[in-house]
């Protein structure tokens, strides 16, 4: 028998994916559901059994059936495991040159000798108190094969407790002795991502609204307003606002606090760049905000990019980048070039490719895109796309997966996948990809409201839609075959 795993199509930014597994029979040729929402799953040599988690719980049960719920479950509660921790910071020390060694793409790792370095800083491995200290001199080391996605992290480190704190997805001042709304945001509420806690039904909070009361606690700075909600993420609250200091025509809501406000934030941006763009331009650009370049930047191109078709031109920003995949897609679909139109006896007339923006491109890039980041503004460039405005990329094109976990559960890297361009250089790593036109955000300027990279992306654009415009032609006189 076979058994096939199946991840959602759009998994969730906050939950761990949930896998499905079916089981195939080769004697039968069929197919059938075995076991669905797990975090975890694994056969047994023999195909007897399998090792699954479902929620908190560790199950084990035999492969000939499907298992019904709750069967098989372990108790864990008194299970410990009699460690010796010097002995496994040893073990994972060599573990980690052996997967330098071996995965690293570059045979002579950049003229490091694996050996002599492995040597040289053995010793601070006897002085580490714990698992921590075991992390900082894998970071010195691998710090000396000189090289981007180099990551080091986890183990068996102890954890403290979190209490989440929770957030309304809003900015406040202080006026009047109390904390007042000055934004809002209102978030999707129909996308479960985006759900924004002042805008749900029922929600009745304003801007100029002041937060008065949280769970039967008046809230009066200079105490943190943040403090009224700890251990709120997630959970449903009361809160009292009202348009007046003294609590006069107050009301109060109920309200399920974020443990982030990040999505909503982050919307708000694109959101406010579109409009920006919008309004500088007169109309004539779109905007589109490419956030990485794996389902968050192709999801973001598709919406943002077609549903702007009627645009002249377009300024796309891939800022904050933090990569994925080798996103070719995006360029293929920005250098599409006008080829014909159509027109039929009702409508208006249509031009192909359909769903194209046909006039001149910008890409704002800085130094917090990297790796399918520095891919992306690295193709634009070289299929002459358009200009690059604003700041050099992070300059990091060698690609990670697959590598052994180490003992306690923490993990290292060593890039294996090197991308080189057509001219016989390594193009990318370790030096990014400069701008055309070098732009800096100084934070005084941010502060004051303004994106120097937008604005002068705009303004390229439209100096090259004005020596450039988009020339979309008539269609001729209706042939007449009958005259002679």
């Amino acid at each position: 028998m076979l058994f096939l795993s199946e991840i959602p199509d759009v998994p969730s930014l906050t939950e761990p994916t949930a896998v499905s597994v079916s089981k195939f029979d080769l004697s039968t040729r069929k197919t059938e559901p075995f076991l669905g929402g797990l975090r975890s799953f694994m056969v047994s040599s023999s195909g007897e059994k399998v090792l699954y988690r479902l929620g908190p719980g560790w199950f084990i049960a035999p492969t000939a059936v499907v298992p019904k719920p709750g069967d098989g479950a372990l108790n864990l509660e008194g299970m410990e495991v009699y460690t010796d921790p010097r002995v496994e910071w040893n073990q994972m020390y060599h573990e980690v040159w052996r997967i330098e060694r071996d995965f690293l793409y570059d045979p002579n790792h950049h003229g490091l000798s694996i050996a002599s370095a492995e040597k040289k800083y053995a010793p601070y491995l006897k002085g580490a108190g714990g698992r921590d200290d075991v992390n900082n001199p894998f970071e010195e080391m691998l710090g000396e094969i000189t090289i981007g996605h180099m990551f080091i992290a986890g183990g068996d480190v102890p954890q403290p407790k979190r209490v989440k704190g929770g957030l309304l997805g809003a900015d406040y001042k202080v006026e009047n002795g109390r904390y007042r709304f000055t934004r809002i945001f209102n978030g999707e509420n129909w996308n479960p991502e985006l759900r924004a806690p002042l805008t749900q039904p029922g929600v009745d909070v304003k801007v100029g609204d002041y937060l008065l009361d949280v769970g039967g606690r008046e809230v009066r700075p200079p105490i943190d307003v943040s403090s009224y909600f700890e251990n709120t993420a997630g959970t449903q609250i009361k809160i009292k606002v009202g348009p007046n200091a003294d609590g006069k025509d107050a009301r109060e809501v109920t309200v399920v606090p974020l443990p982030s406000e990040f999505p909503l934030r982050n919307l708000a941006w694109e959101e406010d760049n579109r409009r920006k763009v919008d309004q500088l331009s007169g109309g004539k650009i779109a905007y589109v905000h490419v956030p990485d370049t794996a389902n968050g930047g192709f999801i973001n191109f598709n919406r943002y990019y077609f549903a702007q078709v009627g645009k002249q031109a377009a300024v796309i920003d891939e800022r904050y980048n933090h990569g994925g995949e080798i996103a070719d897609y995006i360029i293929d679909m920005l250098k599409r070039p006008l080829r014909n139109c159509a027109i039929a006896r009702e409508g208006e007339q249509f031009c192909s490719p359909l769903a194209q923006i046909y006039g001149p491109k910008t890409m704002i890039i800085n130094e917090m895109s990297g790796s399918g980041g520095d891919a992306l503004p690295w193709m634009f460039k070289q299929d002459k796309v358009g200009p690059l405005v604003g700041t050099r990329t992070w300059g990091g094109l060698v690609g990670i997966y697959g590598y052994p976990p180490l003992m306690d559960g923490g993990f290292i890297t060593a890039p294996r996948v090197a991308i080189f361009g057509l001219h016989g250089e390594w193009e990318v790593e370790n030096h990014g990809i400069a701008p055309d036109i070098e732009v800096e955000n100084d934070p005084a300027s941010v502060a004051a409201g303004h994106d120097a990279q937008l604005e002068r992306a705009v303004q390229v654009t439209l100096e090259a839609l004005k020596a450039h415009p988009v020339a979309i032609p008539g269609h001729p006189p209706y042939p007449d075959y009958q005259k002679k």
